[in-house]
Formats: C-alpha cells, structure tokens, sequence
C-alpha cells in the first residue's frame, strides 16, 4: 500500500475532473431559454438576460436565482398602442363613410351649372318677348360715380407729385 500522506497528482487531476463534470451536469440541467429554430433572440444584461419573442414580439427579463432560470414578461405598451391604432382607424373608417354619404347628398346641388349672374348687383330689368332686340342698361348710382372720381382724382395728384419730383431732381443737376 501507498503511503497516506500525499496524494498523486493522478488522484488530484481526476478528482478534479470528476468535480468539473458534476458541476457542468449541474448546469446542464438549468436550461437557458430556449433559442432553437430563432424563436427566441437573448442578449445579457448586468442582471441576467433579455429574451425576444420573434414569434410574437414580447420582450421578458430573464434572470437566474438559486432555484433556476425565471423569465417575466417586461410591461410593454404595444396593446395600448395596437388598440389605438385600431381605435383610429375604426374612427377614420366611420369618417371616410360619413364624408362619402354628405358627397353623395351634394352630388345633385353641385351638378347644376351656376347663375350667371351676380348677386351684388341690382336685378335687371326683364325684357318681353316682343321687346328682345331692345336692350337696357343700368347707369351708375351717384355714390358708384364718387368712388370712381375720387380714385381719378388721386392717380392724378400722384402723376403730378412724380412729374415735379423728376423736374426737381433734373433741374437740381444740371
């Protein structure tokens, strides 16, 4: 027999060993989530790790404790942003249908030519059937007449004013 003292480095390599592949077993059995066929895409964080769902876009947070892998949903605002988004369309849907029904309704007011004539001015006198080669035409009112006299009135004093500015301006140097 061997003395008991020092054990060989035989006996330390595989002790090692053994332990080593205990150890890796041990973990072996903690899986990590699952990433087969691209379901999940994980990245690490200081934590634990982030999990992606491709499937179905949920994001967990998955961190490991003394009893295993647990993974929880991270909250996420994508319902509330799915339902808005369907809440606006519903919305935009009811709108185009209103729009359409009120293009339908005016449809028949628009089809029709206009008048030709203008409202603002005064309605003109009808003519006979006998008297359609007589035409008759309205003369101005005094205040019609003012406006356009007080607007002759100044394009001229505006003329005269440029004429006697250019005359000052030639005369001062020659």
């Amino acid at each position: 027999m061997m003395p008991a003292s020092k054990p060989s480095i035989f006996a330390t390599v595989a002790v090692a060993t053994a332990v080593g592949i205990i150890s890796v077993m041990a973990f072996a059995g903690e899986q990590l989530p699952d990433t087969e066929n691209g379901h999940y895409i994980l990245s690490q964080t200081r934590d634990g790790l982030v999990r992606l769902d491709t499937r179905n876009g949920q994001v967990s947070n998955c961190t490991h404790d003394e009893t295993g892998w647990a993974c929880r949903l991270v909250p996420d605002e994508r319902a509330a942003v799915d339902a808005e988004i369907g809440r606006l369309q519903a919305e935009n849907d009811r709108l185009k249908a209103q729009l359409a029904a009120r293009d339908q309704a005016a449809t028949g007011k628009t089809d029709d030519a206009l008048p030709k004539s203008d409202s603002s001015k005064k309605a003109e006198p009808k003519v006979a059937e006998g008297e359609r080669n007589k035409i008759e035409i309205p003369l101005p009112s005094d205040q019609d007449m003012d406006r356009v006299m007080s607007f002759l009135e100044r394009a001229w004093r505006r003329l005269i004013d440029m004429a006697n500015r250019v005359q000052k301006d030639a005369s001062g140097r020659i």
